[in-house]
């Protein structure tokens, strides 16, 4: 008898010489006949990749009896030999109601086990895993069942390990978590290799405090947790974006045990902590790295650069970058971005533009990310031309504008008033073959309802559920606040009960929303309800809520009310912010009441708040508005002393205030100072200027 047995397969001469169950080939399902007692002879021989077996029945070695030739490739081994697909459809037929023959699935049962009893567990494993490799669970769950019912795998350990690896990827953690404890009921405990699976699981389902769990369950079954345990668990907390206080604890746990941290591991803590914007811990894991000899690698450095950046560090952020220099790395793309990142957040834009210059120099290119960092901040920040010029330079550089870049196009376009070009932008993403998702939807609904479209925004939903997008908490606030803007407050009620019946629960700015619009019906009464109901469902009013409050309170004339809100705002332990002081200022500025808007004034800064650009525009309308020119004007110089720099906005509310007190012939100035200031004039600011001229022009002419 000679066997034929794949180098892949072949664990050792002695598995070959002494078959186990598990390491046995036959060559045929059919019961050989029993051997004759006598002294078999083997011979093992290596050819063309093979293991071959040979056994005869006397001493010198004869032409084996029979042979059976597979390939040494796998796949290929697989098909020839055992046909498993096969083995899928037995499983998969159940006994017809009325059968006949009852004992007919017994015999092919039988059959079946003949059959593949001799398949290696190396290919249970294979066709386990590729089994779910192709999101087949069910069917990799009844071969694990079927073989482990006839005993046919020495491992069955690695294949629940397969299993659960698959079934985790696809987001089934709680079907894993099942088929482990399937495990410990047959009284067999779970060993590192099922462990690994599921602190995987675990890793990828952002389930950071079960992976915590497993680990002080591997050490309740006396495990001990080994450091791939270890980097799946950091990964989770990664994942998760753990505090990094748990980060720590890890940390310590790892030191008991004794370990001896490598530079992965390091590498996976400061990632974490990084992420966790804990810039001083992922600081100190650095240096306990390098103080073990271990050198940092560039995926190190830029997920410090990264940290550093979004904790506001950025001086910090360039020293770990100029070091990373310095030990001869060639900073990437992605660690530019990283750095790039850090100077946008901190509204650094003159940084920004000579990181990308550098980049440029240095023969790195700028990929999608870096521009859709760079036109993000920009939009934000309401450069709009800054915008264009960066999307034409992408488009230039031949690089595919994603659909988040077109979503923040949009905006640009919605806060500079032209909503008729989303359907131009629509138009395009659909040429180049980008698919709207529910983020752009979300932007063009929003920008629709902002500038009272209300047909369009709902023309807008209706197309995105068509296509297959749930809205979520997003969208149905843009159209709650579409239709209050269209003065639909009624239907805008209706939408907010259709929102909860499928299923999405409201939201506090979604509440906000309906307070604004109840303010603006008068509804007095309902304010009080809204807010009572918005607590019932676990909802506590934040700072916007309140700003809300103030605001519409103040709109109404009814101070007591807003100055109320105030000290509610307090008693809950929140501090007014700036948008609360402006909120109020405001109103008493569009009613002339100048003391009570410099009262806010002063209270803002009695409780620490830097005045800024909007609450010191409001006071200079506050006294526009009373025909009190000369302190808007003091308002004007104080701003220049706090290094507060006046925007277009600043310089039409002073050219109005002039307008107001009939000083027509220092409106000139004001408009030359603000050209001068590097402040583009706006079509207001022209109009202004138009009104001026004019006034002073029949002023002459009655002269």
């Amino acid at each position: 008898m000679a066997i034929i047995i794949p180098l892949a397969f072949s664990s050792s001469t002695t598995a070959i010489l002494n078959p186990s169950p598990a390491h046995r080939f036959l060559v045929s399902s059919r019961p050989r006949p029993r051997p004759r007692p006598r002294t078999a002879n083997y011979c093992i021989t290596n050819i063309h990749g093979f293991v071959i077996c040979c056994s005869s029945s006397s001493s010198s070695v004869k032409e084996p009896t029979s042979i059976s030739v597979i390939s040494s490739n796998r796949q290929s081994y697989e098909t020839r030999k055992w046909n498993l697909d096969e083995l899928l459809k037995h499983l998969d037929r159940e006994p017809a109601p009325g059968d006949s023959n009852p004992g007919k699935l017994e015999r092919e049962e039988f059959e079946m086990v003949a059959e593949y009893g001799t398949v290696p567990a190396a290919l249970w494993h294979s066709f386990t895993k590729r089994l779910c490799n192709s999101g087949n669970y069910v069917a990799a769950t009844k071969v694990l069942n079927w073989v482990r019912k006839h005993n046919l795998c020495y491992s069955y350990e690695l294949m629940y390990s397969i299993i659960i690896h698959g079934i985790s990827k696809a987001g089934r953690l709680y079907e894993a978590f099942l088929l482990a404890d399937e495990l410990r009921e047959q009284g067999k405990p779970l060993g590192a290799l099922t462990y690994n699976a599921l602190l995987g699981a675990c890793a990828r389902n952002d389930e950071y405090e079960k992976a915590l769990n497993l680990l002080s369950r591997m050490r309740q079954e006396g495990l001990q947790p080994d450091m791939v345990n270890y980097s799946l668990v950091i990964q989770a907390l990664t994942r998760a974006n753990a505090d990094s206080c748990v980060v720590i604890n890890l940390y310590e746990d790892m030191k008991s045990d004794g370990f001896e941290l490598d530079a992965k591991l390091f590498n996976d803590l400061i990632y974490a902590c990084s992420k966790a914007e804990d810039a001083s811990q992922a600081m100190f894991f650095l240096s306990r790295m390098q103080a073990r000899g271990l050198n940092p690698t560039m995926a190190t450095y830029t997920h410090l650069i990264s940290g550093l950046g979004q904790s506001g560090r950025i001086s910090e952020a360039e020293a770990i970058f100029e070091e990373m220099k310095g030990h001869g790395f060639e900073p990437k793309v992605k660690t530019y971005n990283a750095l790039l990142k850090g100077y946008l957040k901190a509204g650094h834009f003159v940084e920004a533009e000579g990181i990308v210059s550098e980049m440029e120099r240095n023969g790195v290119m700028p990929n999608e990310i870096t521009y859709s960092l760079l036109i993000d901040a920009y939009t934000t920040a309401g450069r709009a031309e800054n915008v264009r010029m960066l999307f034409e330079k992408m488009v230039m550089a031949k690089l595919k504008p994603t659909c988040f870049i077109y979503s923040r196009l949009l905006a640009t376009f919605r806060d500079r008033g032209e909503w008729q070009k989303a359907y131009k932008i629509l138009k395009e993403m659909r040429i180049t073959g980008i698919s709207p998702d529910r983020h752009f939807y979300n932007i063009i609904i929003d920008t629709f309802g902002k500038h009272n479209r209300l047909e369009h925004a709902v023309r807008a939903f209706e197309t995105m559920i068509a296509e297959g997008i749930q809205p979520n908490d997003i969208t149905w606030n843009a159209m709650i606040d579409s239709h209050c803007r269209a003065g639909k407050h009624e239907r805008a009620m209706e939408i907010f009960e259709r929102m909860q019946e499928q299923g999405c629960a409201p939201r506090a700015s979604t509440y906000n929303i309906l307070l604004k619009s109840l303010g603006e019906q008068g509804k007095w009464d309902d304010i009080t309800t809204t807010l009572r109901k918005m607590r019932s469902d676990g909802l506590l009013p934040n700072t916007v809520t309140y700003t809300t409050l103030v605001d519409i309170y103040s709109q109404a004339g009814r101070f007591h009310d807003a100055v109320e809100i105030l000290e509610v705002m307090r008693a809950e332990g929140l501090k007014p912010s700036s948008s609360v002081y402006c909120a109020l200022a405001n109103a008493y500025a569009q009613q002339g009441m100048c003391e009570q808007a410099v009262n806010a004034f002063k209270v803002m800064e009695t409780e620490g708040i830097e005045p800024n650009l909007l609450m010191l525009n409001l006071l200079i309308n506050a006294f526009g508005v009373a025909k009190r020119h000369l302190e808007a004007f003091s308002v004007f110089e104080y701003m220049k002393r706090r290094g507060v720099r006046p925007d277009v906005v600043t310089y039409t509310t002073l050219m109005k205030a002039l307008i107001k007190a009939r000083k027509f012939d220092q409106v000139p100035d004001v408009y030359k100072e603000m050209s001068l200031s590097g402040c583009k004039p706006d079509k207001k600011a022209k109009g202004m200027l138009r009104s001026a001229l004019r006034f002073m022009k029949q002023s002459s002419k009655s002269e």
